[in-house]
């Protein structure tokens, strides 16, 4: 026999951006505690809005399984004396595991038990699993209302627990759960019973509830589109801000809205950014792909006096666009460049100086990657973008609307007459700004976002400002994962430890502390890049393998990880084997000075000889890391690799033949090294 179950926790409205991760909690917590309770169960669902999260549980069976097991007990020579009766020591495991001391199993020189548990009514476990449940679950930010002491997302205000048609009697900050649930705040009537899960969907929708967060992402769609068809245009959907409204609504209706066609004068950005980010609007475009003067924006509620609606949604754009307007005015009146010394007003951190000197190591670091990666770019263009990067921060458009530093910076340097490759790296260089964002596209977009982001977070972790697992408020994890993945995207094969030592020379940091802080930058970096191999489907032995590099260069990791994967090298079984038993030979030794005229057997002379065949074309295929070509010609050395560790004694009595015998090895091992440790790879 089974029943089904239905949680409601009723809260406050909870912050949009809580709920996918909140709705996810509750399904796993879910799950996991039914399974450790031993109580078997159909399908779980969890619907939601921004003032409830329901968990829905088909098929609970009515008890726990029976849990039967195979407990151990002390040996035989405690347990039972010198004529073979139970000591004190079988009959209190015995009473211990409620079975009668006859009932004992000897077995491997030990006594067993074998103990069955009953389950339990499930009835009777639910009240303290639910309230565990609700307990457990975590946010970014809790609070503390009344005189509770409960910690929660937001205040508790009602439950609704039941289990098949029974309410499950548990409370809990005051809030006592049973059958009643709440409507609508502004189109329902107020409470509501739930007599079962399987009514609940359609009760609440009878109370102007859409809980189904999918059956109402699908409804704003729909209205989206068709309002846009309707209007002649078609609308731009962001899927984060769709994910955002879906959870401000709970009975979603779509309104369009219009405003003045002046403002289509300014930036589109200047525009869309107050539509999206701070009123929730989605834009329009025209057939040919023009910003249209209309938006959709979406209700929380019905149709009535929609009128009403539009006209309020209006006027509260208006403003922001008649703000943007100003703004835009106003800053044209003063070029970027004739801020350049404003730079020196503003602290860029604490410890790291002004935004003028920011500047300043920015054009060092430029011009440090420039010329080690030798790309092709003019060291006064550099100079010029170096001192304009961060002037838009000190424009009113950007202070008011601070998601459109870069994106200005652009607007206007074109505005001024800058060059169009100095005024698109501005705009390219905070990317990528979240996850799944576009990278730079432009070379001097790539040099100036790595040179940024490679400046702050040294210069953070030389202030010991190391980000934590929960605490990362200079977003340095996010700037990281930009880094290595422009590196990888433009084939950048830079050793990201020799930018660290260029950094925090460049702050003067005390010669005896750069160690210990660039051991931690690479240690960062690493683990960051290990992460991005990972997503990217690659083995784990094969990360390990190239993450064990000299140097910490990301494109080539990535590279070298492709290679290892596309050659199958993990099922190069004799390839592994003989380099790594010659690794095993010569550990750490770095000296391959080698005497052919010490040989004294074929094998020694067919190692060299393949050695010295492999040495040159290895050097051409690392140096362009082509390291699929690597580890090819790698392969012709297994033969005489074993040949040589099969026949020839290397520990030679002669102390300068086993010391050139060594040599060989090293010279051989050599050749692989630039791969990584393969000793990870078995």
């Amino acid at each position: 026999m089974s029943r089904d179950l239905l949680l409601e926790i009723g809260t406050e409205e909870i912050p949009a951006h809580y709920m996918p991760s909140l709705l996810r909690q509750v399904k796993e917590l879910a799950a996991a505690k039914f399974k450790e309770a031993h109580i078997s169960h159909e399908a779980i669902r969890v619907l939601g809005t921004p003032r409830r999260v329901a968990l829905l549980i088909a098929g609970v069976a009515e008890k726990q399984a029976d849990v039967s097991a195979r407990n151990k007990g002390p040996s035989v020579k405690i347990a039972f004396d010198g004529e073979g009766k139970p000591t004190k020591a079988a009959a209190g495991f015995a009473r211990g595991q409620q079975v009668d001391v006859a009932d004992l199993i000897v077995e491997d020189g030990y006594v067993f038990a074998d103990v069955t548990t009953v389950g339990a009514a499930t009835a009777s476990l639910l009240p303290a699993m639910m309230k565990e449940l609700v307990l457990s679950l975590s946010f970014p930010k809790s609070m503390i209302w009344g005189n509770q002491d409960v910690r929660f997302v937001r205040p508790l205000r009602w439950f609704v627990g039941l289990f098949g048609s029974d309410v499950i009697p548990f409370s809990l900050a005051g809030v006592q759960a049973g059958k009643v649930s709440r409507g609508h705040r502004f189109l329902g009537t107020g409470d509501f019973t739930v007599s079962s899960m399987r009514e609940y969907e359609r009760v609440t929708k009878e109370h102007f509830l859409i809980v189904d967060p999918e059956e109402r992402k699908a409804m704003i769609l729909k209205g989206l589109q068709e309002l846009a068809e309707e209007k002649g245009g078609r609308v731009m959907i962001d899927e984060e801000l769709l994910e955002e409204v879906v959870y401000l609504v709970e009975y979603p209706t779509v309104l369009c809205g219009a405003f003045d066609k002046e403002f289509l004068a300014l930036p589109e950005a200047a525009i869309i950014t107050p539509m999206k980010d701070h009123q929730r609007y989605f834009p329009m475009r025209d057939g040919d792909g023009k910003l249209m003067n209309l938006f959709l924006t979406v209700r929380n509620g019905d149709t009535a006096y929609l009128e009403t609606v539009r006209r309020g949604n209006e006027r509260v754009l208006r403003a922001r666009l008649d703000d943007a307007k100003f703004f835009f005015e106003e800053d044209k009146k003063k070029k970027l460049a004739d801020r350049i010394d404003d730079l020196q007003k503003i602290v860029f951190q604490d410890g790291l100086g002004t935004l003028r000197d920011k500047a300043e190591r920015l054009a060092a670091i430029m011009v440090f990657l420039k010329d080690k990666l030798d790309l092709p770019v003019d060291n006064r263009d550099l100079q010029r973008l170096s001192l304009l990067a961060k002037t838009d921060l000190l424009t009113q458009m950007v202070m008011e609307f601070t998601e459109l530093q870069g994106v200005m910076g652009k607007e206007y340097a074109l505005l001024d007459g800058e060059k169009a490759a100095v005024a698109e790296a501005i705009n390219e260089q905070y990317l990528p700004r979240f996850a799944g964002d576009g990278l730079p596209q432009t070379i001097m977009g790539k040099i100036l976002g790595v040179a940024d982001k490679f400046d702050t977070i040294t210069g953070s972790f030389s202030l010991g400002l190391v980000p934590t697992g929960s605490q990362d408020p200079f977003a340095l994890r996010r700037q990281t994962i930009g880094i290595l993945n422009i590196l990888m995207e433009a084939d950048w094969n830079l050793n990201c430890t020799e930018v660290f030592a260029y950094i925090l020379e460049l702050l003067h940091v005390a010669f005896n502390d750069r160690e210990a802080v660039m051991g931690q930058l690479n240690e960062y970096f690493a683990l960051r890049l290990k992460n991005i191999l990972q997503d990217q489907g690659f083995d784990y032995r094969i990360i390990d393998c190239v993450l064990q590099s000299d140097t910490l260069n990301a494109a080539a990791a990535a590279k070298r990880a492709a290679a290892l994967a596309a050659a199958g090298v993990m099922e190069q079984t004799e390839l592994l084997q003989a380099y790594t038993r010659v690794g095993n030979m010569v550990k750490d030794a770095d000296d391959t000075a080698v005497d052919p005229s010490l040989f004294e057997s074929k094998e020694e002379t067919a190692l060299f000889a393949a050695c010295q065949a492999m040495s040159g074309r290895l050097s051409q295929a690392y140096s362009t890391c082509d390291y699929t070509a690597a580890v090819a010609i790698l392969s012709e050395g297994v033969e005489p690799i074993n040949a040589f560790l099969d026949n020839v004694l290397v520990m030679h009595e002669k102390e300068s033949v086993k010391r050139n015998r060594l040599h060989l090895l090293t010279a051989v091992f050599a050749l692989i090294r630039p791969l990584g440790n393969i000793k990870k790879l078995l």
